[in-house]
């Protein structure tokens, strides 16, 4: 049977259909367990982030930067719902991010004995309370966004 593999995944960041080289997205969710007298006895919400980065092929990154073009620059853009979504046969997944806030890491990094692409690396935080939903189910519960989502 035919797995979902990064061929298979499409990505948008706001109305821009990107093809990525890499991109990896990461959560981290510092809930932990709680203790009393050194023996766990539950656990206790912690705080969550999430930030990852795309790898983008010259054509690719001028897509971008066709966007920072019209919003006068790369820090005027703003940020961007994105989504994340692949299909084959009976596998399926699709992430949305909320809030993505790109920024530029490498531009450039250039080897003159040619041989790959040159790709750009773009480095982005998730920066809305919706924060992340994998296949339609939010990460965080609706008690720890009640207050921040409209």
């Amino acid at each position: 049977m035919m797995r979902i593999s990064g061929k298979n995944m499409r990505f948008n960041l706001g109305d821009i259909r990107l093809s990525a080289q890499k991109f990896t997205l990461s959560i981290t969710d510092n809930s932990a367990v709680s203790k009393t007298n050194g023996v766990p006895d539950g656990y206790v919400d912690g705080d969550v982030e999430a930030s990852g980065e795309m790898e983008l092929t010259t054509s690719q990154f001028n897509l971008l930067n066709k966007a920072a073009a019209n919003a006068g620059a790369w820090r005027a853009l703003p940020s961007f719902d994105a989504m994340g979504y692949g299909k084959i046969d009976k596998d399926e997944l699709k992430v949305e991010m909320f809030g993505v806030r790109i920024k530029i890491s490498d531009l450039l990094d250039v080897d003159s004995n040619g041989g790959s692409a040159l790709v750009h690396k773009i480095p982005f935080d998730i920066t809305s309370p919706d924060f992340i939903h994998i296949n339609g189910v939010p990460y965080l519960r609706a008690d720890e966004t009640d207050d921040l989502v409209s």
